[in-house]
């Protein structure tokens, strides 16, 4: 990922059954729990709050898992 993603930007990333897509819902700026783990973001390492397209199901990932895909017209 280069460039920094906001709250609403369309993402996608690689899981064990694929890429998948989704959408960005929140910035993690501090360390966080989150479904039984431990996400030590921080302002300088934020990390994002992603909710699947398909499934509505959400997780936390490092930027760097991201890449923002272009919006669909």
């Amino acid at each position: 990922m280069t460039e920094k993603l906001k709250k609403g930007d369309q993402v996608e990333w690689n899981t064990s059954g694929g890429k998948t897509e989704g959408e960005v819902k929140d910035i993690i700026t501090e360390p966080t729990d989150f479904k039984h783990h431990h996400f030590e973001a921080s302002e300088e390492n934020p990390e994002y709050l992603v909710e699947t397209s398909k499934s509505h199901k959400e997780a936390i990932h490092k930027p760097e898992q991201l890449k923002k895909v272009k919006e669909k017209k």
